[in-house]
């Protein structure tokens, strides 16, 4: 049963983090040319225009995102991978890499974001597992503890070799998302040309990525594709002030447009919102005046001007004191965030907190 603390509100959380009211300009989502399409807000995930998201199909070279994060997370970037005959014939896209040849590793991913190779791919997944199956394997371990839910691969550069190898847009943004926490990958994924200095000549490449070079000035990073039966696929990441969002679109014939104009929509309609700040909480009711809650973590979420009205945090005191309280983030009653609180015994002030704290809805397990 539950007991409610005598002085416990509701509050809206409007009231608490000082937000802004003034509007933003809304505008309904654009249409795509693409079959799929997805924009994701890269920190929290959250899914802010999607179509046809979760459909499974070819998606060609964004394939080569997995490899390269597999690379990056499993081998050693200043490592000589020697070029095998497999990987110097391998078709379609190319660095014309030749058998024989030693180049590092970190030339090889260079080459499979800029310029697609598919030598480059076959030769990272033969160098970090010995061969293309046993690479496959490894993929789709890494895409299960992603959570890539319809996604199969069976090869690192997306070629249309079978009908076992697909994937989703909102799978491959949930990897992008993954992928670019590491400096490594984010560095690579939004350069614009790179000197290959391990192979001589040293080749300098340059992206093919049109957004990431120029034709939008927020693009962060991202992977071209093509195959005849997969289409134009595309993914982009971009920023702007301090929000971080992705872009896939799989079989899409204006997807530079589509992407750009995605972005836009996303930028203009939602801002990321501070909700939570590392704060003390002064004693809920019933506890000593020397005990204290600390929030040791922030949450930021995106959020449209109308949807900040629809806030609330509550927190949850549990009827044993060794477990900790939660605070829950909702918007429009559906949990968006919880966190544990720290406690602490100690003397001194309150700070922003023991101006709402009296506002804020708590309830006790009994």
């Amino acid at each position: 049963m539950v007991k409610r603390v005598k002085h416990a509100l509701k509050v809206v959380l409007i009231l608490m983090i000082g937000f802004s009211c003034t509007s933003i300009n809304a505008f309904a989502a654009p249409s795509t040319s693409a079959d799929q399409a997805i924009l994701m807000e890269a920190e929290s995930g959250r899914i802010l225009y999607e179509n046809n998201s979760h459909q499974e199909q070819k998606i060609a070279s964004i394939t080569k995102i997995m490899t390269a994060h597999l690379a990056i997370q499993h081998g050693d970037l200043d490592e000589l991978v020697k070029i095998s005959p497999d990987a110097s014939v391998t078709e379609g896209s190319s660095l014309y890499l030749k058998a024989g040849q030693k180049v590092s590793l970190l030339d090889l991913v260079y080459g499979l974001l800029l310029r697609s190779g598919n030598d480059s791919a076959v030769a990272i997944a033969e160098h970090v597992s010995g061969s293309v199956d046993d690479f496959a394997k490894l993929m789709n371990k890494e895409a299960k503890r992603i959570g890539m839910k319809n996604t199969h691969f069976t090869n690192p550069h997306g070629l249309d070799l079978d009908n076992e190898h697909y994937s989703s847009a909102f799978d491959m943004a949930l990897l992008t998302q993954e992928a670019i926490k590491d400096k490594t990958f984010a560095e690579i994924f939004g350069t614009t040309s790179h000197r290959a200095t391990s192979l001589a000549p040293s080749p300098t490449w340059s992206n093919k990525h049109r957004l990431v070079t120029g034709m939008y000035p927020h693009a962060t990073g991202g992977k071209t594709g093509f195959t005849r039966l997969a289409g134009r696929t595309l993914v982009t990441t971009a920023k702007r002030d301090d929000m971080s969002l992705i872009v896939v679109t799989i079989r899409a014939s204006s997807d530079w447009n589509d992407h750009m104009n995605l972005f836009e929509y996303g930028f203009s309609h939602y801002k990321n919102e501070q909700i939570l700040h590392p704060d003390i909480l002064p004693p809920f009711p019933g506890q000593s005046e020397n005990e204290f809650y600390t929030l040791t973590e922030p949450f930021s979420y995106p959020l449209t001007s109308e949807e900040k009205s629809k806030l609330t945090i509550e927190g949850k005191i549990p009827f044993n004191r060794n477990t900790p309280p939660i605070v829950y983030v909702k918007l429009d009653e559906e949990i968006i965030h919880k966190q544990e609180l720290v406690r602490e015994v100690r003397s001194g002030g309150f700070t922003l907190w023991n101006r709402i704290v009296d506002k804020l809805k708590f309830w006790q397990d009994e």
